[in-house]
């Protein structure tokens, strides 16, 4: 497909779309990982693969620069798969279909894959560019960063050579990053306790759509609705004025992504059907009202549904409702060194009713890991004092900002150099694979940058177009002088 008439873009939205053909959804990455491998391996590399399928790909210096350092360009292979609801895709073998609007990438109702198959094709690209001159380079694809950033916990120490690493992993072109916050996940399991329906009374559904959702590190700032919240707020409102039992929770569809849908399935009174209606109505103007700049197209519906065989008992159902409404959720702490960025912050992420048990998932994120732990212990005792099963997955460290740093110095002369500007400096909320490697290569100086992508974890996730050839060029210009 013609996506760019420079030829820089369209070479690498080419290998980029090569990519996309092949599912990578996190913890799926089998067949991008062994690609990735054959590439490397086709193109006369040296390339390897870890135990957990990361993949390093080993590019000599071109001539006359086989004394410089070695530089390692890093990014991740896994996405965040997301779809709108009436799209039928299958991330497990479907490819990503792509389209240009307005000078922008986009996708066909599902998420793009920028983040971070953007960094895989620009990496490939250089490495392959006869005109690109630079020292020894090292291509790190990582595994699995999106659910918990596991492949980069799992690197081996000396395996890397680099002695600075570019991560290509943030969404704003212009815009370098030298610190992130750490974090964990947080599971509490609540077994079921059921009971049977009672006679005569109708299966619907409670559901929340159409809300913005997002990355719940980059966008946790706009505090933008929760559907989990949203759809549980509204069950308190029902059983406030209605006869109904609950049967199911489901809610989110991902633990780093703001949830932007959320159903609850209900047996009701027929008789409270039509109050029922008048209820969420008066839900849906209040809620749009509070959410007015973000969630304008909040959409809250009761419909019908097949039926299940067992619903909570009432004191369960009452236990959920209330855990939900008490659950942290948005921002905790905003920093007190760098101005408007979000230091601590919870995610309610998921919740989902199986295998007779009830699963909340949280995701807490801080540049502080103190103020971590305070949050996390919150969640913690909140399980412990409802009889949860409480479960902490995937910790990963803050990235901390070296203000410094060589490797700074020369990325922001270089930017001055190629666009006249100067170049924005910031710590993000986000959470990042350098802190991770940083704490198994404490030497290797670090800096993050990208093209700009926005709505990342959405199916609204967008590339702009034009930035692939700027960040590209800084990239090969960056290479000359450090």
């Amino acid at each position: 497909m013609k996506y760019s008439e420079d030829a820089i873009t369209q070479g690498v939205l080419e290998i980029f779309e090569a990519i996309n053909m092949i599912p990578r959804k996190s913890k799926n990455e089998e067949k991008i990982s062994q690609w990735l491998l054959d590439w490397g391996l086709q193109h006369g590399f040296q390339a390897e693969m870890d135990q957990v399928r990361n993949v390093l790909i080993r590019v000599p210096a071109t001539s006359g620069y086989e004394d410089k350092p070695v530089v390692t360009l890093q990014g991740h292979m896994d996405m965040v798969c997301v779809k709108d609801l009436e799209i039928e895709h299958d991330f497990f073998k479907d490819p990503i279909t792509m389209r240009v609007e307005d000078g922008w990438l986009k996708a066909n109702g599902t998420t793009l894959g920028a983040d971070n198959g953007i960094a895989l094709a620009i990496a490939m690209y250089l490495a392959t560019d006869k005109e690109a001159q630079h020292g020894p380079l090292e291509l790190l694809f990582t595994v699995d960063e999106e659910t918990g950033l596991t492949g980069a916990a799992a690197l081996k120490e000396n395996w890397l050579k680099g002695k600075y690493l570019l991560n290509i992993d943030s969404e704003d072109e212009g815009v370098f990053t030298i610190g992130c916050a750490g974090g964990e996940e947080t599971r509490l399991y609540y077994p079921l306790e059921l009971t049977d329906p009672t006679e005569g009374f109708k299966a619907m559904q409670v559901k929340v759509s159409n809300l913005m959702g997002g990355h719940s590190g980059v966008m946790i700032n706009e505090q933008q609705a929760n559907a989990i919240q949203i759809a549980n707020r509204v069950m308190i409102e029902l059983d406030s004025a209605c006869d109904l039992e609950i049967s199911n929770y489901h809610g989110g569809i991902a633990h780093n992504a703001v949830p932007h849908n959320a159903e609850i399935d209900i047996y009701i009174d027929p008789a409270d059907i039509e109050d029922a209606q008048e209820i969420i109505a008066e839900c849906q103007e209040t809620m749009r009202k509070e959410f007015i700049t973000s969630d304008p197209k909040m959409k809250i519906e009761l419909i019908e549904v097949a039926g299940k065989d067992q619903v909570f008992t009432r004191e369960f159902a009452t236990k959920i409702t209330q855990v939900l409404a008490v659950y942290p959720h948005g921002i905790f702490r905003m920093s007190k060194q760098i101005k408007d960025l979000v230091e601590t912050s919870n995610n309610l992420a998921l919740i989902n009713t199986a295998d007779n048990q009830i699963v909340i998932t949280s995701s807490q994120r801080s540049s502080v890991m103190s103020m971590l732990q305070v949050l996390t212990d919150k969640i913690h005792f909140l399980g412990f004092l409802t009889g949860a099963k409480v479960e902490n997955r995937d910790p990963y460290n803050a990235w901390e900002p070296i203000w410094d740093s060589n490797l700074l110095d020369k990325t922001k002369a270089t930017y001055k150099k190629i666009t006249g500007n100067e170049p924005k400096i910031e710590v993000i909320h986000a959470g990042l694979e350098c802190g991770l490697i940083g704490s198994k290569y404490p030497e290797m100086e670090m800096i993050s940058m990208g093209p700009t992508i926005k709505n990342v974890h959405t199916p609204r996730e967008e590339l702009l177009i034009e930035d692939i050839a700027r960040i590209y060029t800084f990239i090969k210009e960056l290479l000359l002088v450090v």
